[in-house]
């Protein structure tokens, strides 16, 4: 048995399928969705969605996600994203660099800095690089 996920960002569909297990980056923490998982509506944090896809599909899949809702129902998951990368599209530098700059506004380098708004993009910054870094290992492997 399967469960059908969608992940769709204001850009556009992002990817639509039957999986066996979906991980999700939830408000509370990390969240693992297979068929028949009890109803819930969830805030999304920044960070990786992986998706075991059914059998005889390709293998798991990895996405990056800045935010957004997690909704389960027993036999669909829809995740909407504020924005979302599958995991190959993941610029490492790029993300490292984000960290920088997040990193030297909230050290007050920046000038006028909006502290509140820092935090937000260091954390963003931070999971886009360690999803960046964690799909560079599996790459090596």
């Amino acid at each position: 048995m399967a469960i059908h996920v969608d992940i769709v960002s204001a850009e556009g569909a992002i990817w639509s399928g039957k999986a066996n297990m979906v991980f999700a980056p939830a408000r509370e923490g990390e969240v693992g969705i297979a068929p028949r998982h009890a109803p819930l509506l969830t805030d999304l944090r920044p960070g990786e969605v992986r998706v075991q896809p059914a059998e005889g599909e390709e293998r798991e899949l990895f996405f990056y996600v800045t935010g957004g809702i997690l909704e389960i129902q027993p036999h669909l998951v829809t995740v909407l994203a504020d924005s979302a990368l599958r995991a190959e599209d993941l610029d490492e530098a790029a993300a490292l660099e984000a960290r920088e700059r997040a990193r030297k506004a909230l050290e007050g380098r920046a000038g006028e800095v909006d502290i509140e708004q820092a935090q937000r993009e260091l954390v963003e910054a931070e999971a886009r690089y360690r999803a960046a870094q964690k799909l560079k290992g599996k790459r090596a492997g």
